[in-house]
């Protein structure tokens, strides 16, 4: 993590939460949340570039990585409530939420409880979590990924796991070195899969307005091959006339196959967030 990153706790009801963030005063605080089975180091290039610029924070999320133990009894909900715990905990008032993936998705539901809070929202490869989007049979899928993950050979699941999210070298390596994580404990690696697209599904199913009234922004990877979301963000950017920004030989995971297009996106955007 980067050099002026201090590594702190916040305590739940399931377990601790570990999140690095630097002491930097600035107008805005920009949140890094990585994706399902990510954990901080996904946005390493990220907080190398803006940890000089801005007041960041990036965790590991509930039971990935340090976040561990931790108990697989809460929902998506509770992940926005205790993302806006830690800001109570560094005071920290003017969030913008940059969330790859299921990062991104949490960042829809704090959006939803938390609408005045949040200053600025950035998608990187995730997708809307409205409930028109998705079709029941996505749905009934979703809540079923679970035993899909543990039968799946492990060596295989490494392979795809890392050709599958990254077109780079650097963004395979970075996964795969994130995925090693569970190298001996499949199991685990296949509660946190299911746990998250299972939490995914309820949100969905709750059919809430997941309005975002702040500023947002769209990035996705031309070349994401993770479930349809080129297709999701397409739908995504026409619905909503929220701006969208298509990333060249990136994949899924494409703050790390084009870190600095990425970056300077990212950094263009946030001139237009007061």
């Amino acid at each position: 993590m980067g050099k002026n990153m201090t590594e702190k706790i916040f305590e739940t009801k399931c377990g601790n939460i570990h999140y690095w963030i630097n002491e930097k005063s600035t107008s805005l605080c920009l949140i890094f949340l990585p994706g399902l089975t990510a954990d901080h180091t996904l946005f390493e290039k990220q907080i190398e570039y803006f940890q000089d610029k801005y007041r960041v924070l990036v965790w590991d999320p509930p039971e990935h990585a340090a976040s561990w133990p931790f108990d697989f009894s809460f929902d998506l909900k509770d992940k926005a409530e205790w993302l806006d715990g830690i800001f109570i905990q560094d005071g920290i008032e003017n969030p913008v939420i940059i969330g790859q993936s299921m990062g991104g998705y949490v960042g829809q539901m704090y959006s939803q409880l938390f609408p005045d809070k949040l200053k600025g929202f950035v998608s990187i490869d995730s997708a809307p979590l409205q409930r028109k989007y998705v079709t029941a049979a996505e749905i009934w899928l979703l809540k079923r990924m679970e035993p899909v993950y543990l039968h799946y050979p492990w060596r295989s699941l490494l392979k795809s796991g890392t050709n599958g999210v990254a077109q780079s070298v650097y963004g395979r390596e970075l996964m795969y070195r994130m995925m090693m994580t569970y190298d001996n404990d499949q199991v685990r690696y296949s509660k946190i899969s299911g746990h998250g697209f299972r939490m995914l599904a309820e949100a969905m199913e709750a059919d809430l307005p997941y309005e975002i009234k702040c500023p947002a922004l769209l990035i996705c990877g031309e070349k994401d091959q993770a479930g349809s979301c080129i297709r999701y963000n397409k739908a995504w950017h026409k619905n909503t006339n929220i701006p969208i920004e298509w990333i060249k030989r990136a994949g899924h995971n494409s703050n790390t196959d084009e870190p600095e297009k990425v970056n300077a996106i990212i950094e263009k955007f946030l001139k237009n967030v007061k």
